[in-house]
């Protein structure tokens, strides 16, 4: 546009170098341009240049399009035309204002300079403000506002505010998350990366062209590290959610940033495509708050690091190889008893505390299996469904409801005509049935969207059933099934543990439920899970 045009950089330059040819008292010493900087501060290289070129003595004569090219602070531009270039001996001209310090100010001057400086001020806080709120409105809606991107995702093509996966970048994604799963640490996740040559986060973004800087580079080419790779693992965007506005400034002046308190990020679930499953990321969180530390020569956790403590104190249970005639024999021992010997060891081989752990899954799989076969067999049974019942009553009721009103308006209406009841008295009986009208429609509306959550928590209720019938074959234990299925084991003695399986209140739950579905259960000396269908009338 014409104003985008006369505000341009090259418009400027002309502008003034116009304004100069006929100035014989005025050389031309430099040009400084700050494009694409803000004029609300004056921190600008550009401008930083100009003052260092005053103080040598190189320039006495600053010329501006107009005071708003100077800058849009108030007080700042205040500070510089009238008290440190008067005292600097520098003449300032401002061409559009019509400003020129050697004439000399007179009593308008006086007034208007600084009424013009407040007025940029103002037109720079008002721009600020419709940019925030247009922001948080983008956000809010779920687009994407930042300049870059998660590592593993880009910004669409036909749509800069939503993101896609990026192909190459999203695969090394998942990889650092199952390599997290089957037990590898920070350390050696960054370590293997590196090895592969697969390029970090920060030098795929250079490869790909992007302008993106960083204050984390401390070597020529930016490798994976810990950090890296831990701010992925603890990334959420990875299932599907976008979080921002976490970060902001006081105000358009103050430049220096802050994190927001969490409630004000503005956090939208599901938002686009995710590269990790929720089941995968909840346990992938979990263990990141596990300390399970790998000696120097492991780059894998032990099978049961971080998931077996000891009963009595709660330490975890640390692995120890001792070696006794030339055979070498590992045990898991209580941590707080191998520092500070504040509780008895609770040493077990580690042998015979896997095998059991085993045969107790295997068998907690089994009971699964049962549980997922009654409750397929029980799934015909009208009655298991209470809740949907009682909403089905509810909405039958509000249904016969609105009939009567509508009935009733009907009657009223024959009523008034035949003069049974007065213009008035129609009037206000017909309002009172229609409000009565809209309030069961209301209600019903509510019940059918109360009865669509109740099918779709049906849908997913017991999909954590599955999480455990997919090992039904299990022979041997792997960490990662270690870290899906199993929250604790808890070591008492050689010959006693407790596991507590993941989804353990699920499954109790699910127990409390079954005598409702004419089912009794059983759970005999051996955890082998015993039940009775009753039959149904």
């Amino acid at each position: 546009s014409a104003k985008l045009e006369s505000n341009s950089i090259s418009n400027q330059k002309a502008l003034i170098l116009d304004f100069l040819k006929d100035k014989k008292d005025i050389e031309v010493v430099s040009v400084r341009v700050d494009d694409g900087y803000s004029g609300s501060n004056f921190e600008r290289p550009a401008f930083q240049a100009m003052l260092e070129d005053i103080r040598r003595g190189i320039v006495d004569c600053v010329v501006v399009k107009d005071l708003s090219r100077f800058g849009r602070e108030y007080i700042d531009s205040g500070k510089y035309i009238e008290r440190l270039f008067p005292a600097l001996g520098v003449r300032f001209i401002a061409i559009n204002d019509n400003y020129d310090s050697l004439k000399g100010k007179n009593q308008a001057d006086e007034i208007i300079i600084p009424f013009k400086n407040l007025i940029n001020d103002a037109y720079c806080r008002d721009i600020s403000i419709k940019i925030r709120s247009n922001l948080e409105i983008k956000r809010k809606k779920g687009e994407c506002v930042t300049p870059f991107v998660a590592f593993g995702y880009r910004k669409a093509k036909t749509d800069k505010h939503k993101l896609e996966i990026d192909p190459s970048a999203g695969s090394v994604v998942q990889d650092i998350f199952k390599m997290k799963l089957q037990g590898m640490s920070q350390d050696a996740i960054a370590n293997r990366l590196n090895e592969l040559g697969i390029l970090s986060p920060f030098e795929y973004k250079i490869s790909s062209g992007s302008h993106y800087e960083t204050g984390f580079r401390q070597k020529e080419q930016a490798l994976w590290s810990s950090v890296t790779v831990r701010r992925i693992l603890e990334n959420e965007v990875y299932i599907g959610n976008l979080v921002q506005g976490k970060r902001t400034t006081p105000n358009h002046k103050v430049k220096q940033t802050y994190v927001k308190p969490e409630d004000d990020w503005i956090r939208i679930e599901k938002n686009h495509e995710p590269l990790v499953s929720d089941r995968d990321f909840e346990i992938v969180q979990r263990l990141l708050g596990m300390d399970t530390r790998t000696s120097p020569d492991q780059k894998q956790v032990y099978l049961l690091s971080g998931i077996a403590v000891c009963a009595d104190c709660g330490a975890p249970m640390t692995r120890k190889v001792s070696t006794v005639a030339g055979k070498k024999y590992a045990y898991y021992l209580c941590s707080a008893n191998k520092e500070t010997k504040r509780c008895s060891s609770h040493r077990i081989p580690e042998k015979d505390l896997e095998d059991a752990v085993l045969v107790m899954l295997k068998q907690h799989i089994q009971n699964i299996l049962h549980l997922k076969r009654v409750l397929e067999f029980v799934g015909t049974v009208p009655f298991q469904e209470i809740n949907m019942k009682k909403l089905q009553d509810r909405l039958e009721k509000k249904k016969q409801e609105t009939e009567r009103c509508k009935e009733l308006r009907m009657m009223l209406y024959s009523d008034m005509k035949e003069g049974i009841v007065s213009k008035e008295d129609y009037v206000e009986l017909h309002a009172a049935y229609g409000k009565r009208l809209r309030n069961a429609e209301e209600s019903i509306r509510a019940i059918q969207k109360e009865m669509d959550s109740e099918l779709e928590k049906a849908d997913n209720a017991n999909t954590w059933l599955d999480y455990f019938v997919k090992y039904q074959d299990i022979e041997e234990l792997s960490r990662t099934v270690v870290v899906e299925l199993i929250r604790k084991i808890r070591v008492y003695d050689k010959k006693n543990i407790e596991i507590t399986f993941d989804f353990d209140d699920c499954y109790q739950t699910l127990l409390n439920q079954l005598p409702a579905m004419g089912v009794d259960t059983v759970i005999d000396d051996d955890n082998n899970l015993q039940v009775k269908v009753k039959e149904v009338v």
